[in-house]
């Protein structure tokens, strides 16, 4: 069974930094797609940013396009977010997630989830 564990969120000012990382273990089949999901209070799960285990296509939120970077290392069985510009309104739960469909950044298409890790945007 996949599990995902993610690590790197924290109390950061506007303008700064965070790079979150997204262990995987266990034993799975092959997933297609890795991504990074966000929940607000009161707000639906979104996409944030996806990566295709296959053949490295990418998608990321138009919020997010030019602030955050995603990427891949299987040798350690991780992927990476790195977020910069820090905007108050990225303050979220950002989790990881799996998914066996062909591609896609959409939640309910996710099977495995880790436990979130907190991003807090304020001054």
């Amino acid at each position: 069974q996949l599990q995902l564990v993610e690590s790197g969120g924290g109390l950061v000012q506007p303008g700064g930094s965070l790079r979150l990382s997204c262990a995987a273990s266990g034993f799975s089949l092959d997933y297609n797609v890795i991504g990074w999901f966000r929940q607000a209070p009161g707000k639906e799960r979104e996409g944030v940013s996806c990566i295709s285990n296959y053949d490295g296509s990418i998608y990321y939120a138009d919020s997010v396009k030019g602030r955050f970077i995603i990427s891949g290392d299987n040798a350690k069985n991780a992927v990476y977010l790195q977020m910069n510009s820090l905007k108050t309104d990225d303050t979220a739960v950002y989790y990881c997630a799996a998914g066996w469909v062909n591609w896609g950044c959409e939640a309910p298409s996710f099977g495995s989830w880790g436990q979130g890790t907190q991003v807090t945007v304020s001054s």
